[in-house]
């Protein structure tokens, strides 16, 4: 009884682990940690200048400033730190970054890792095709198909596959760029990715007389920015500046800056709109 009683005190003396505050870390540095892509246009890439751009890297600045406000701080640096899709939520895991500001789709694996704001964005997965080559699912039998390694689009691309009973060689490539390039030479017969990436792409490409990018959406994916596991606070308060931001005139800016012309549809109009909860 007695050996029992001194375990318990024993137990009640040790420190509580201490939950994550990543709001208290901006506020003592003075600066945000956003963790941004080079390739993942247009969500977050870096241009030929060197500056860093995209759709999921303006709300993550819109976002900065809302928390500069809410910590009331005269000011807040901003810091990019750029991450792969090999090392960027081990960046959040080991505090190298704040939120992550790229194209991440949320999935129930990925919660084990990180937390997730409101939903940023929807897509999912599209094909692009040359127009002289396969225009259907079934005729990719036996041909070469493109896809980014360690993303979603790989593992549902090897699911569909496996469904429809359809033997393909799977080439891993390592950015966008550089799948378009194979697409157009004949090095590969499809790639495989977001296709609200794949749409952006083709119409920077100037290539829309060799490639077509398919009508059908094989998956809904929605995207959010990635953030500490275990830390509500700071969660919230990234959700609060969304909300604020998704009522404001400042979306339309940010969503023509980054896709031009390109409206967006029902679901994603569907999708601000339920983002924009009350404070």
């Amino acid at each position: 009884m007695l050996a029992r009683s001194l375990a318990t005190l024993l137990l009640l003396a040790l420190p509580a682990v201490a939950a994550a505050d990543t709001l208290g870390g901006i506020k003592e540095r003075g600066t945000i940690r956003l963790g941004v892509r080079a390739d993942a246009i247009p969500f977050s890439f870096t241009d030929t200048l060197g500056e860093r751009g995209g759709y999921t890297v303006q709300l993550c600045r819109a976002v900065s400033a809302d928390l500069k406000k809410e910590l009331g701080l005269a000011e807040l640096k901003v810091e990019y730190v750029e991450v792969t899709t090999e090392d960027r939520f081990a960046a959040l895991n080991d505090g190298r970054i704040d939120i992550l500001c790229g194209a991440t789709s949320v999935t129930l694996s990925r919660l084990d890792e990180v937390d997730f704001s409101s939903a940023t964005f929807v897509t999912g997965m599209g094909v692009l095709y040359r127009n002289d080559g396969p225009t259907s699912f079934a005729e990719l039998a036996g041909k070469k198909i493109g896809v980014r390694g360690g993303t979603t689009t790989e593992e549902t691309l090897k699911r569909e596959l496996d469904q429809a009973g359809l033997t393909v060689e799977i080439v891993s490539i390592d950015d966008h760029e550089a799948a378009l390039e194979e697409l157009a030479e004949g090095k590969i017969d499809a790639y495989f990715a977001d296709r609200a990436i794949l749409i952006y792409l083709l119409q920077a490409s100037g290539k829309a007389d060799v490639l077509t990018v398919g009508e059908r959406l094989y998956t809904i994916e929605s995207y959010a920015l990635a953030l500490p596991l275990d830390d509500r606070d700071f969660r919230i308060a990234v959700d609060r500046a969304l909300s604020r931001i998704y009522r404001s005139p400042m979306l339309d800016q940010i969503y023509t800056a980054s896709f031009g012309d390109q409206q967006p549809g029902d679901i994603l109009r569907a999708l601000y709109v339920l983002g924009a909860i009350p404070d």
